[in-house]
């Protein structure tokens, strides 16, 4: 990582380089994926990077065309898909899901427990997504699915809100934070605020480069943001971005 302080509004930014971030690969069903894991998972052991406030999971995966990540079992994470590119299927064990195009997003509470997959629609082309994991706001939620398609016009030079506790006119979260994504078009900026006690993550899907508070990151380049002030990012090429928003102090509940 580099940190960087804004004197200016002690924004402070630790970047980490898409050369940084592990990388994954391996065979699944009809296919292959190949992924960029930002934090601890699965077999992915990283002292350093195991989460980022209640934050768990950051995997940016890509599926062979007609590929499948066929029914397995999670507990407990509120989880948050984004489709990058290509056509995202989810199922699981009660029929809930159905297919999600780029921009689109969906968020499942996987609570007491679920086994869902995740499914590349498309036999011809890749499928992209992201996948978010936060530490829920109690353990054993009833499991849920929402989801919901973006059109690129309505995240074209701003933070739009997808999924949030916090924030207004958004599919919901039971946990503390909220996921936005913006098409920002060269020369244009948006922002931010960063708050005391909660951080920022900031990843560049395509695109770029961007300049953020004195820190310039390229496509596939992230960064953590702490402290107090305005992040302000502005795009140099255009660009896809997500932002997460996060508690820098709550772990995982105990009941």
């Amino acid at each position: 990582m580099h940190p960087r302080t804004s004197a200016k509004d002690a924004v402070r930014l630790e970047v980490r380089p898409a050369e940084t971030i592990h990388q994954a690969s391996g065979t699944i069903q009809d296919g292959e994926f190949h992924g960029r894991w930002h934090f601890a998972f699965d077999d992915y052991e990283d002292f350093y990077h195991e989460h980022f406030g209640n934050l768990r999971v950051l995997n940016d995966d890509t599926l062979d065309p007609g590929a499948t990540w066929p029914l397995h079992p999670h507990r407990q994470n509120e989880v948050v898909t984004y489709v990058a590119s290509g056509e995202f299927r989810h199922e699981d064990e009660h029929g809930k899901g159905g297919v999600l195009h780029q921009g689109g997003v969906q968020h499942t509470t996987v609570g007491s427990g679920m086994y869902h997959a995740e499914i590349n629609n498309r036999p011809d082309v890749p499928m992209r997504f992201i996948q978010i994991w936060y530490m829920p706001e109690r353990l054993n939620l009833r499991p849920s699915v929402e989801q919901r398609e973006i059109r690129r016009e309505e995240r074209t030079n701003r933070w739009l809100p997808l999924v949030s506790s916090r924030l207004a006119g958004t599919l919901p979260l039971r946990a503390d934070g909220s996921v936005l994504a913006s098409y920002l078009e060269a020369g244009r900026s948006v922002q931010f605020p960063v708050e005391d006690g909660r951080g920022l993550y900031l990843y560049v899907l395509e695109g770029g480069p961007v300049e953020t508070n004195g820190a310039r990151l390229r496509a596939l380049d992230a960064a953590q943001i702490t402290g107090r002030g305005d992040l302000v990012t502005t795009s140099k090429k255009d660009s896809e971005l997500l932002l997460l928003d996060v508690n820098l102090s709550k772990g995982w509940p105990t009941q």
